[in-house]
């Protein structure tokens, strides 16, 4: 008797626990799964992070192309070579005060 009774009860009581289990699965995976909303927002950051670093080695490249093209033969700068040869030769004229940075 006690055996029917349940029995009758589950049938009433598994659809719906089944279905409500599905829906918490999924709405779980909507969140935290690996194309969830989370992972989505990481995305996101990550892109604008990269697109930032993308932007400052732009600006170092755009920085390094224009002393570059001053070195250029038909175009040669003149402060540009010297300061380039003193570098090269360590080189400085008596007159002159050196002052020594640290290399960043």
């Amino acid at each position: 008797m006690i055996l029917n009774e349940i029995r009758r009860r589950a049938r009433h009581v598994i659809g719906p626990f089944l279905g409500l289990t599905a829906v918490v699965y999924f709405a779980y995976h909507t969140v935290q799964g690996d194309r969830g909303l989370l992972a989505w927002w990481r995305l996101n950051q990550d892109i604008k992070q990269a697109e930032e670093s993308l932007a400052q080695l732009e600006e170092v490249r755009d920085n390094l192309d224009h002393r570059a093209r001053l070195l250029r033969p038909d175009h040669l700068d003149a402060d540009m070579l010297e300061e380039r040869a003193r570098l090269m030769l360590n080189m400085g004229r008596d007159d002159e005060v050196i002052v020594l940075r640290p290399h960043s």
